[in-house]
C-alpha cells in the first residue's frame, strides 16, 4: 500500500511537471527567438483563467477550453506587435523592465472588472470521479489534464521539428542575420511564436483554474517555477525543459511524500545543484546573439 502511496504523489508531481512545461516551452520559445524575458507570461496565464470561467458559464467547458487558448494567443499577437517588436534589437534588460509593466497592468486590470475575490470554478461534470488500477486511485480530470499537456507537447514538438516553420524558427534562434541573408522576414515567425506561447500560457490557466482557484494574482508563483524549470533545462533546448519540468515535477512529488515541509524549496535546490554542474543547464545550447 506504502508504495501506491509514493506512486500518487509522484503522479501529482509529474502533473505539476507538465504544467510547469506547457508555461516553460513558452517562455523559452520567446525567450530563444527575440530576446524577450516575459515577465508577464503569469499574467497570460491569469488571462487564460479568466476566459475559461467566463465562458464556460455561458457556453460550458468544451467551448471554453476551445476558446480560452485561442483568446489568449491573439492576445499575445497584439502585445507582440504592439510592445515586444520595438524591443527585440535591444538591451534584454528593457524588455524585462517592458514586461514586468505588462504584468502589472493585467493583474490591475483582472482586479478592477473581476474583483479581488478568488473566484470558484468547479471541474465539469463529465471529468469528474476517480479511476481505479487496483489500488492506484486518481482524479479523472487530472488525468485529463495529463493528456491535454502531453498532446500539447507533442504538437509543439511535431510544429518545430518536423515542418518548414519549426525549421525557420531554430535558424532564427541559432542565427537571425544568417537567415536574413536568405531573404526570410523573422517578423511573422516572432509574432506566431508569441502567440504560441503566450497561448499555451492561457491553456495552462485554463485547464489548471478547477485546482488551482481563479484570482488576478494566480500567474506570479507559477512564474517563477515556470523560469526555474527553463533554467534546469537549458535556454533553446526543447528536450532538456521538457526533462526538467518532469524532474522538478518528480522531486517535488517525492519530497511531498518523504518531507512535506522542503516540497517547496525542493525545485530550487534542484535548481542550484544543476547549476553548480551544468551553468548552461542540462542541454543548453549556445546562442551567440544573447551571450
Amino acid at each position: 500500500m506504502e508504495l501506491v502511496f509514493i506512486l500518487e504523489q509522484l503522479t501529482n508531481g509529474l502533473l505539476v511537471g507538465v504544467y510547469y512545461l506547457l508555461i516553460a516551452l513558452g517562455l523559452s520559445l520567446i525567450f530563444s527567438l527575440g530576446g524577450i524575458v516575459n515577465l508577464a507570461h503569469g499574467g497570460f496565464y491569469a488571462i487564460g483563467a479568466y476566459v475559461m470561467v467566463t465562458v464556460a458559464d455561458r457556453l460550458g467547458y468544451p467551448a471554453a477550453f476551445v476558446i480560452s487558448p485561442i483568446a489568449v494567443a491573439l492576445i499575445g499577437i497584439v502585445v507582440e506587435r504592439v510592445f515586444f517588436r520595438k524591443f527585440y534589437r535591444l538591451d534584454p534588460a528593457l524588455g524585462l523592465l517592458l514586461t514586468f509593466g505588462i504584468a502589472m497592468v493585467i493583474e490591475q486590470v483582472l482586479r478592477m472588472v473581476f474583483g479581488a475575490t478568488p473566484r470558484p470554478f468547479s471541474i465539469p461534470e463529465f471529468l469528474r470521479g476517480q479511476v481505479f488500477v487496483g489500488d492506484f486511485i486518481y482524479s479523472r480530470y487530472r488525468l485529463a489534464i495529463l493528456g491535454v499537456a502531453v498532446a500539447a507537447v507533442a504538437g509543439l514538438w511535431y510544429l518545430l521539428q518536423r515542418t518548414p516553420f519549426g525549421r525557420i524558427v531554430r535558424a532564427g534562434i541559432q542565427d537571425p542575420d544568417m537567415v536574413g541573408a536568405l531573404g526570410i522576414s523573422l517578423k511573422p515567425y516572432l509574432t506566431a511564436v508569441a502567440a504560441l506561447g503566450i497561448g499555451l500560457a492561457g491553456l495552462a490557466g485554463g485547464i489548471m483554474a478547477p485546482i488551482t482557484g481563479v484570482h488576478p494574482a494566480m500567474g506570479n508563483e507559477i512564474l517563477i517555477a515556470a523560469f526555474v524549470v527553463v533554467v534546469i533545462g537549458g535556454l533553446g533546448s526543447f528536450w532538456g525543459v521538457v526533462l526538467a519540468a518532469l524532474l522538478v515535477g518528480a522531486v517535488r512529488g517525492l519530497t511531498v511524500y518523504f518531507f512535506p515541509p522542503a516540497a517547496e524549496a525542493s525545485m530550487y535546490l534542484l535548481m542550484f545543484l544543476v547549476l553548480l554542474l551544468r551553468p548552461r543547464g542540462l542541454f543548453g545550447e549556445r546562442i551567440a546573439r544573447l551571450e
